[in-house]
């Protein structure tokens, strides 16, 4: 029997934005410092919900636009797949050389299970999925992986033994692209396979900062980041060309992001998490995350030293 679609799904789903936040919570709030009232002009929303966290891992400076809403991670959500098999590695599970079956869709029609079936495809090494899942995004790699962990639920684990609060999945990547395009996150906000923004930036400063992975697990998973080729006009462009850029971009219907950490020439770390929903079209959400990326670095940089001082105390 087929399953009730989005629209029908009232326990998982907000269908009400305005019910569930209030008017005042579309765009930023007032802000009185110059920095956040940059970001909070380019992060402007009314074309479309926008979320933003950024923190300084040297001083803990954070700033956020709407950093405690929902918003759909997408692909954003492999870094922690990749994280939490990476802990499996450091605890002898598996190893890099393990090797695990693509895993290919078959086709369904949207909505027609709770999961979309697939295939095993090739296989290959951990250590080419986890290249292939966070480089180029592949998704057959991704989903080897999430089987291979145990499914989202394992991974909703690891996030929470992090200590890691407002982020879950729900889907594998092949439920979530085949059903993908029912609900509109420029206007509804849907909690499943969801994080809040400032979410993202605490695991991604926890993952820098070598929290829960050993080092050599920690490297894999920050190189792996800095060679991603997907996602050129995001945070990438908004940024000088000596700027250390290691991320993993996310694109769903009406929804582009991009969550990363900016490294300085002179060794500064920044992590990032940008959600645009609406604008019109991919490159008006693209060319937003560039302007956010590009405010975040640029404010960062030329806040007053003291602040920074009083910050980190």
């Amino acid at each position: 029997m087929p399953l009730a679609r989005p629209s029908e799904q009232v326990v998982e789903v907000q269908n009400s934005f305005d019910s569930l936040f209030g008017t005042e919570d579309r765009g930023p709030r007032t802000y009185s410092g110059g920095f956040e009232q940059q970001l909070a002009a380019v992060a402007e929303a009314s074309k479309g919900r926008i979320g933003v966290a950024a923190m300084d891992l040297t001083s803990g400076r954070m700033v956020e636009v709407l950093g405690h809403q929902r918003f759909p991670m997408a692909s954003t959500s492999k870094v922690a797949i990749a994280a939490t098999f990476l802990d499996g590695v450091d605890k002898g599970r598996w190893s890099l050389s393990s090797q695990f079956a693509l895993q290919v869709p078959i086709t369904s029609a949207p909505f027609s299970t709770a999961v979309a079936p697939v295939r095993g495809g090739d296989y290959m090494s951990a250590q080419q999925l986890l290249e292939l899942m966070i480089t180029r995004s592949n998704n057959y790699a991704t989903d080897a992986l999430l089987k291979a962990v145990g499914g989202p639920s394992a991974v909703n684990a690891w996030i929470a033994r992090a200590g890691v609060a407002d982020w879950h999945i729900d889907r594998d990547i092949a439920t979530l692209v085949r059903d993908d395009g029912a609900i509109d996150p420029a206007r509804v906000v849907d909690k499943r396979d969801s994080a809040t923004p400032i979410a993202m930036v605490q695991l991604l400063s926890g993952i820098y900062q070598g929290k829960w992975l050993s080092p050599s697990s920690r490297n894999v998973l920050l190189g792996a980041m800095s060679r991603c080729v997907t996602g050129k006009n995001r945070l990438r462009a908004g940024l000088p060309t000596d700027v250390l850029v290691s991320h993993k971009t996310g694109s769903l219907s009406n929804t582009s992001s991009d969550i990363g950490l900016i490294q300085t020439s002179d060794g500064r770390v920044f992590a990032v998490a940008v959600y645009v929903t609406g604008q019109g079209s991919r490159p008006n959400r693209e060319a937003r995350i560039a302007s956010i990326a590009r405010t975040v670095y640029n404010g960062y940089l030329t806040e007053p030293a003291g602040y920074r001082l009083t910050a980190s105390r």
